[in-house]
């Protein structure tokens, strides 16, 4: 990654962080070098990092990180306040979207958040052109698939999400979303409605 990239990164972790409460477990899908967990410092309880690009694992104070791919995630011995997707959902085919928010409620607790940055449509013509310039690395930009973050959020709300916030930054490029689990895991879920039916 180069200064541009990091810039970028560093900008999409600063947007989440005030949506992490202290004393979390988070999970983070896609952390890289884990520079979420190394500004959560001490607010951070417990966090479980998951890259392919992560060729060891890497144990630190309060968080590891591991080589793997969602929504295969090794078991941490708990369910986790927050799952964060920063740059991430923008790569995932949409015939797979609905398994990954079925599999987010899974590893929450029941009201736990979502929190993910997902470009806007335009960036990815931004990209082309850094990166044919070489002000970018572009770390799989090709992997984009033009998605609508507006899609994005209709899969989280299908799969029984509510949207606490959904905002631009970066001058409209970028999207937050902090979306909330539902009160009861999927599990209690298919049991209330069995039980009313």
């Amino acid at each position: 990654m180069n200064r541009v990239d990091n810039y970028l990164r560093d900008a999409r972790v600063r947007v989440a962080l005030p949506w992490i409460p202290s004393g979390s477990r988070v999970l983070d899908i896609g952390c890289f070098d884990g520079r979420l967990f190394e500004r959560l410092g001490p607010r951070l309880e417990f966090g479980l990092g998951v890259d392919t690009a992560i060729e060891a694992p890497v144990s630190a104070e309060r968080y590891e990180l591991v080589p793997g791919a969602f929504p295969q995630v090794p078991d941490s011995g708990g369910a986790f306040d927050v799952v964060t997707f920063l740059a991430v959902l923008e790569h995932v085919p949409s015939d797979e979207l609905t398994n990954w928010v079925q599999v987010c409620r899974g590893l929450l607790v029941p009201g736990g958040r979502v929190v993910a940055t997902v470009p806007s449509p335009a960036v990815d013509r931004i990209l082309d052109v850094a990166i044919k310039l070489r002000l970018m690395d572009g770390m799989e930009a090709d992997q984009h698939h033009g998605v609508d973050p507006a899609e994005i959020l209709d899969a989280f709300r299908n799969g029984g999400f509510d949207v606490v916030t959904s905002q631009r930054f970066q001058v409209g490029l970028n999207n937050l979303f902090v979306l909330r689990s539902p009160d009861v895991t999927a599990d209690e879920s298919l049991v209330e409605t069995a039980a009313t039916t």
